[in-house]
């Protein structure tokens, strides 16, 4: 028999690097969620993204039973990271702060493929160049595709 759905949260976690402390520990709690139990097992799955942030999606039952699936990196830290960069631009219309290659945004797209809402790799693809954009990144033109 299923056990009864009490709720989802959804946090976003350095990879092993989850304690107790706020957020989580406020979060969890409010929930009626072991939070040692949950630190534990999501610094035991993450170790190899140690430090990266991570998206997580908690889900708890009746029985303050609870299951977690962690997600890649949010595109924009990805973008950050290819581009080597701090943040993005306060002005991407006007001042560009970076330029990173079509080949580096398809890999984006590709990694980033089962956590978006698009079924081709060439829409993930322009979904990533729209984060891109609005971060005052540009993309480099391929220029072996003329």
């Amino acid at each position: 028999m299923a056990k009864e759905i009490a709720g989802q949260l959804k946090l976003q976690i350095k990879g092993g690097a989850a304690n107790p402390s706020p957020p989580i520990g406020p979060a969890l709690g409010s929930k009626g969620i072991n939070i040692m139990e949950f630190c534990k097992q999501f610094n035991a799955r993450t170790q190899e993204k140690a430090g990266k942030i991570l998206p997580v999606v908690i889900t708890y039952y009746a029985d303050k039973s609870f299951d977690f699936v962690v997600k890649n990196p949010p595109v924009a830290v990805q973008l950050l990271e290819a581009s080597k960069q701090k943040n993005g631009s306060a002005e991407p219309n006007r001042r560009k702060i970076a330029e990173i290659t079509e080949e580096q945004v398809k890999a984006i797209a590709e990694d980033k493929m089962n956590d978006l809402n698009c079924f081709t790799v060439d829409s993930a693809t322009r979904m990533v160049a729209g984060t891109a954009r609005s971060m005052g990144i540009t993309i480099k033109e391929n220029s072996l595709a003329n």
